[in-house]
């Protein structure tokens, strides 16, 4: 590396370990904030209902066995642990699933490490809500950088997997921010955090979405707040590990481009640039599933009535979702439950015995997948082309460019609030969860982040 190159790379890490020391201190533009609390919301709700299936319940039995100080919970749970240990079930809670956030442009699901590491971190500094959603807000702005900085073709054709990094860095940052490091500190952080950096794009052949979940979410949060932590607490080290002799970029991408790090910090904020999913299912399942809802809503029809359901996807999206063993990423599954119940929840969305009712598997067989080139043109993943034929031969038609809860058409707060409950209630009880979407709703006027982690306690 050049020595012009080197001090670029240099500048770049101190403008943004400035940035993270002084993020707390900068208030959210109105619009960032409401959008932050849309994500922190989504990310607790996913963290709450994930705490029930299989990756969450091998997190609670392992984080059991680990005791430590009282810091922060994990949620769905009596346990009070350890920062890093509630940060690694949380975040592994986070991505059991298909429920939580994503951001496109970077690949990743930041809210699973930030918001899992952040909550961690608030709680056992006892940091006001206000300081929450910010790091929060932050976590997002630096994660999704991070990999936006890399080269992604380059760097997965190496078997590296971008969302375990990305997630990384966005935890530690907002992990440094709630630790209220000084610059020089958060210099430190950040080459701890590289040194914790990891992921491998194998985790995809994992069936059982254990790996998947501790990858996306639980490794990131965990480590994240461990870095800071050990800056807290006078680890020093390399203080510029973006530049200079064998640096984080040599090591995993040297096509990239650094200065994306820091371009446009404090003027654009990458969570309005993030993604919601209002269905608990399969990012490619969303835009049918808004496609059959808005054809429901405008013509007059039974499920019984339908002859034939094609839905055209983009080709790469048709291997995701097409006839899956497990119903949340089973195309057909959820656009014949969208048919028969009007609506989909985190309920009918993981009934897997449902994939063997009669009713349901006959109207599951007419639902076509196809692949439609055409469809490259929309401005997102989440689109679809519907069309329904019913057996008097009237035929409906519909195009969504872009689902319900992405960027660009972002998903409201009362279609949020209506997910979270959905998500929330089963676990917590009506009550709770309906108190802790309150809650979320005025985070600002949270004194103490503790009062969050209370809620989520079962």
């Amino acid at each position: 590396m050049s020595t012009s190159a080197t001090d670029d790379n240099s500048r770049v890490t101190k403008k943004l370990a400035a940035y993270i020391a002084e993020a707390l201190k900068k208030p959210l533009p109105r619009a960032v904030a409401e959008r932050g609390k849309l994500h922190l919301l989504d990310t607790l709700a996913a963290i709450v209902s994930g705490s029930r299936l299989l990756p969450g319940k091998c997190a609670i039995r392992y984080v059991k066995t680990l005791g430590g100080t009282k810091e922060a919970t994990v949620a769905g749970t009596r346990i009070v642990t350890t920062a890093v240990n509630a940060a690694l079930a949380n975040g592994i809670f986070a991505h059991a699933d298909e429920t939580d956030d994503s951001h496109r442009a970077s690949i990743t699901h930041p809210g699973a490490g930030a918001v899992s590491a952040a909550l961690a971190m608030a709680e056992r500094n006892r940091a006001s809500g206000t300081a929450l959603l910010r790091a929060v807000v932050l976590g997002y702005d630096v994660g999704t950088r991070l990999t936006m900085s890399l080269d992604l073709k380059a760097f997965y054709a190496r078997g590296h997997h971008p969302p375990s990094f990305g997630g990384l860095f966005g935890a530690a940052a907002a992990a440094g921010a709630l630790a209220r490091l000084t610059p020089e500190r958060v210099r430190y952080l950040l080459s701890y955090t590289a040194q914790q950096a990891a992921g491998l794009s194998s985790l995809f052949r994992d069936p059982a979405h254990i790996e998947k979940a501790f990858d996306m979410g639980g490794m990131p949060a965990h480590n994240g707040v461990q870095a800071a932590l050990l800056a807290a607490h006078g680890f020093t080290g390399v203080a510029d590990v973006f530049s200079g002799d064998r640096n984080f970029f040599f090591a995993f991408s040297p096509e990239a481009t650094p200065e994306k790090l820091v371009a446009g910090l404090g003027r654009t904020y990458e969570v309005m640039n993030a993604s919601i999913k209002k269905f608990p299912v399969g990012g490619p399942i969303l835009a049918p599933l808004d496609a059959v809802e808005n054809i429901r809503r405008q013509h007059t029809f039974e499920a019984n009535d339908v002859d034939k359901v094609t839905v055209k996807l983009r080709p790469n999206r048709i291997s995701i979702a097409n006839d899956r063993t497990m119903p949340d990423i089973n195309l057909q599954q959820m656009v014949a439950v969208m048919l028969l119940d009007g609506s989909v929840t985190f309920k009918s969305s993981h009934d897997f015995a449902r994939l063997r009712d009669p009713q349901t598997a006959k109207l599951r067989k007419r639902v076509d997948l196809v692949g439609s080139p055409e469809l490259a043109n929309d401005p997102t993943d989440w689109n679809a082309l519907v069309e329904i034929r019913l057996r008097d031969g009237r035929t409906f038609e519909h195009h969504t460019p872009a689902a319900s809860g992405t960027h660009c058409n972002p998903i409201t707060r009362e279609e949020e609030d209506a997910k979270a409950f959905d998500l929330l209630a089963p676990v917590l009880g009506a009550k709770r969860a309906r108190t802790l979407i309150e809650t979320v709703w005025n985070v600002e006027q949270v004194k103490d982040a503790r009062a969050l982690g209370k809620l989520l306690r079962v």
